[in-house]
């Protein structure tokens, strides 16, 4: 753990013992499409599943190690970001990047929507947030002093 001398303490994935690896955060959407298609043109991800085949409602889509599952279930089930629960609550997922600067470039040529651009975006937390198709804010960060 890194230790945050303005808050609580962060997870460094370099120094990851144990069993557990990576994990992907389950995103309810509005349009499996648009929002696979959000993340592989806005975001650099890729494809690793969509289906079952008779009936596509289900897709995992991953860069560099981090996953996210999509899921589209009915019509009348909508997705709920955090931010629209509570103001301060406003991220989805929280992605360690060794390097945000070069990630946000990439990201600002692709055209993504954000939050907050490239700078502190909490204590401590260097890196910037960006919003997908239905609004789920994800921040790319690592941790670095000012």
């Amino acid at each position: 753990m890194i230790p945050d001398p303005n808050g609580p303490q962060h997870a460094e994935p370099a120094s990851a013992r144990g069993n557990l690896a990576s994990i992907s955060p389950f995103f309810i959407v509005r349009n499996l499409d648009a929002s696979i298609s959000h993340y592989v043109e806005r975001f650099g991800f890729a494809v690793d599943f969509q289906g079952p085949p008779d009936d596509v409602y289900y897709g995992h889509v991953s860069r560099d190690g981090i996953g996210i599952m999509l899921k589209m279930i009915r019509s009348d089930v909508l997705p709920v970001p955090n931010h629209t629960r509570h103001e301060w609550a406003r991220w989805d997922a929280y992605i360690y990047a060794l390097d945000p600067d070069p990630l946000f470039a990439e990201f600002k040529q692709r055209g993504a929507s954000f939050v907050k651009e490239l700078s502190f975006i909490d204590d401590g937390l260097w890196g910037f947030e960006v919003t997908d198709a239905d609004g789920y804010v994800l921040a790319f960060f690592r941790t670095r002093g000012k």
